[in-house]
């Protein structure tokens, strides 16, 4: 019944190697923070009374347990009628908010006491989850309540089709001792995810560097010093008492660090040491990783199907791991051509470089020299790119974009005492001044020890008509690792950390603004089809100049963005795309062969994704390196990593024909909202789309089949052609007026010639 309630973090795209500025902090943010002083009466954790002590979560279970088993009692006791419907989805929005309170609270509070009893209220309240999906009076309800004609809104008979399929999904059909490895499982799966995901966290792996010259001078105060005995060599030393030593740094290889040693440290040692080291960390995870695969796989085949994929893709619109492999094996034939050039480039300008014609090209010298070949060809310096991009800044442009679009603004509002988690957060609410508060934002944006290492968007309460007066508005937190310190200076962004900030405000406002009679189907509580389609959306909005000018000013003059520097910015975006793309496939496949089907055979993972990198990327694999065991998408998506580019299909075709024209009109904001945004999950996806866009949206199943399908078409408009390859193709394409009509209603088309074009 719950299995899709647990909470989902929507992560932004996943680069390699992401970079991370270095410099600065933000006043915005400081005055924020200092302004953001407790009133009212002591609470607890995000407002819940019962959390304001670590062992708070103990009876913050209890009372969902205790007040769940009442509206069961309820449920059971009503003749069929959609009152089932709507106990069934408090019971769910019970269960829900202790099962999200505790994945916020263990990825993000400092106190490790709270961490480890939100672990441990995480598990038990999973444990009951599986009761409760096992429960067979809620499935008897649920049954006669959708066959008996008594749902007349379109959201109820939704949600008891929905419902009915989570019981079943659960095994409630199942027999008694299938239906109880079933939970066993379901228990165990928690469990590896969890161990998983601390794993990264807590074992980043570390590097010792000698000598501390081979660090950049404005990257060394992020590490500590360490010191060895003085090599001859070196002209660094410290004395102390009589002992001569050689400075150096050690410095941890966790992601956001590794993605700014890789683009920023000249000495290739020093690259190639963090970038084996960092892909090869943490090792604990080979093993936890080995039984989440074995546990997934039983889990399926105990539910009927091939393997974990096609139980997990079923839902989706997608349906069948089969069109995800696909979309993805037709995605990377269009690629590889492309692909193949931009490395030839990349080890030319090396070779150029450094002088040595005989040079070849490793892994870890992709983004140190991608980056000097933007930044010669486009004139594009990072400390000029993150001079317009404060963080205050940013966050003013986010307010600018909601007002625009939606008519709505965002107000800092006080913090109960015992509410927030850490000094840095603040939180927001989002108001209309016809329909009055829409919900609530924690912002949680700078890195810590002991933190989620990426950017997140958190579900803390889901939206839901609470009484025919009441709306119960949604509660998020938008997560973080940008450097610096609210208290310190201004904090500076790449435009990386622009993209990754919009993206994940695109899943913040999908929470806010759905306007749903049940939490079930609140804001990202939908299909992952749809779930990346508002993040990959609002990526657009942070690359168009139209926005940008309204809130990027340089930090000194305070003039607006350049539109020529937001042109070279695309520009150099597209550069080495095809890398960038065949990148995101290698990802999605590493994700769907895990959890495909198996032999009898235990499985090599680290082989298995050698393979991939071999077949699937034009860069060699480099041996010992096993980079999956950091890839946390393998616990939040589950054989759905897929479903990002599946999603930029469709996020594409929005953007080109609701957005592009006038990205920040009011008449744009209705729409998204009205036809899309408001609905979370609770229209059919396709229908959601079709109304949205018309019937042409659905067309992103087979790439290679739609771009022949349009070479065709191209020949019949403007005549017969040679064309090389399918890159050669897409630019012609581009600028072929004909054909446009067909372009804007293939997903595909305009995502492949969005990404590259």
């Amino acid at each position: 019944m719950f299995l899709a309630l647990k909470p989902r973090r929507w992560a932004a795209r996943l680069l390699a190697y992401p970079t991370r500025a270095f410099s600065a902090s933000n006043n915005f943010y400081a005055s924020s923070v200092a302004a953001a002083e407790t009133v009212g009466a002591e609470t607890g954790l995000y407002g819940f009374d019962v959390l304001k002590t670590p062992k708070g979560f103990r009876r913050f279970v209890d009372e969902a347990i205790r007040k769940s088993g009442e509206l069961v009692t309820y449920v059971s006791q009503l003749p069929p009628s959609v009152e089932i419907i709507r106990a069934m989805d408090e019971i769910s929005d019970t269960v829900c908010s202790v099962i999200d309170s505790a994945e916020l609270c263990r990825n993000t509070h400092p106190d490790r006491e709270y961490v480890e009893e939100a672990n441990k209220a995480s598990m038990r309240i999973n444990e009951y989850l599986h009761f409760l999906n096992t429960n067979g009076s809620l499935y008897t309800a649920i049954v006669k309540a959708e066959s008996q004609g008594v749902l007349h809104t379109e959201e109820a008979q939704r949600a008891a089709h929905a419902l009915r399929v989570d019981f079943e999904n659960g095994g409630i059909n199942l027999s008694h001792d299938k239906l109880q490895r079933v939970n066993q499982l379901n228990v165990e799966i928690a469990r590896l995810g969890n161990k998983f995901n601390e794993n990264i966290m807590f074992d980043p792996g570390f590097v010792d560097i000698f000598p501390a010259s081979c660090i950049p001078k404005n990257m060394q105060y992020h590490f500590d010093a360490i010191y060895r005995p003085m090599s001859t060599a070196s002209n660094e030393i410290s004395k102390v008492g009589d002992t001569r030593r050689e400075k150096g740094y050690k410095i941890p290889t966790d992601s956001s660090t590794l993605s700014s040693i890789l683009k920023w440290v000249s000495d290739a040692e020093v690259r190639k040491q963090a970038y084996i080291k960092g892909n090869s960390t943490p090792r604990a995870n080979l093993i936890v990783l080995d039984k989440l695969i074995g546990a997934r796989h039983e889990l399926a085949q105990i539910m009927g199907c091939k393997s974990y994929a096609e139980f997990a893709i079923r839902p989706n619109m997608a349906a069948s791991p089969d069109v995800a492999m696909s979309f993805l094996l037709n995605l990377s034939k269009s690629v590889r051509y492309k692909a193949d050039e931009e490395l030839n480039i990349i080890r030319e300008f090396k070779r150029q470089y450094l002088n040595q014609r005989g040079a070849d090209l490793e892994p870890w010298d992709e983004t140190y020299f991608t980056g000097m070949i933007k930044s010669s060809a486009y004139g594009l310096e990072s400390s000029v790119l993150s001079s317009y991009f404060s963080l205050s800044g940013c966050l003013e442009g986010l307010k600018v974009l909601v007002q625009a679009l939606f008519g709505a603004t965002f107000y800092q509002v006080p913090m109960a005492p015992g509410e927030s988690w850490h000094p840095d957060v603040v939180k927001l609410s989002l108001h209309h001044p016809q329909e009055g508060d829409l919900g609530f934002l924690y912002l949680d944006l700078y890195s810590r020890k002991g933190k989620y290492p990426g950017c997140a968007h958190f579900a803390v309460r889901g939206g839901r008509q609470a009484s025919e007066t009441e709306y119960q508005l949604p509660i998020v937190a938008l997560v973080c690792n940008f450097a610096g310190s609210p208290v310190s200076s201004t904090s500076r962004l790449n435009h990386f950390d622009v993209e990754t900030l919009f993206h994940e405000f695109g899943h913040a406002l999908h929470s806010l603004l759905s306007r749903t009679d049940y939490q079930h189907f609140s804001g990202t509580r939908v299909v992952l089809d749809i779930a990346e389609i508002p993040s990959n959306l609002f990526e657009y909005y942070a690359w168009d100049y139209r926005v940008l000018k309204t809130f990027a000013r340089h930090e000194t003059t305070g003039d607006a963005i350049p539109e020529k520097l937001v042109k070279a910015m695309n520009d150099s975006r597209k550069r080495f795309s095809a890398t960038e793309l065949q990148r995101q496939i290698f990802y999605s496949l590493i994700d769907l062969k895990l959890f495909g089907a198996q032999n009898n055979d235990s499985m090599d993972t680290v082989s298995m994704v050698a393979d991939l990198k071999r077949q699937h990327t034009s860069w060699n694999h480099v041996e010992g390196t096993h980079w999956h065991t950091r890839f946390s998408h393998l616990i939040n998506y589950g054989a759905g990593y897929y479903s990002y580019l599946y999603a930029r299909c469709f996020a594409a075709t929005i953007w080109w024909n609701i957005c592009h024209e006038d990205p920040l009109s009011p008449d744009t904001g209705t729409a998204l909202r009205e036809k899309f945004l408001k609905h979370g999950g609770a229209k059919d996806p396709v229908n959601l789309l079709k109304d949205f866009i018309g019937d042409g949206i659905l067309s992103c199943n087979g790439v290679v089949l739609a771009l022949e399908a349009a070479l065709t078409n191209l020949i019949q408009q403007v005549g017969k052609e040679k064309v090389k390859n399918y890159w050669t193709f897409l630019t012609r394409i581009a600028c072929v007026a004909p054909i446009m009509p067909f372009l804007r209603s293939s997903p595909a088309l305009l995502f492949i010639l969005d990404w590259f074009c």
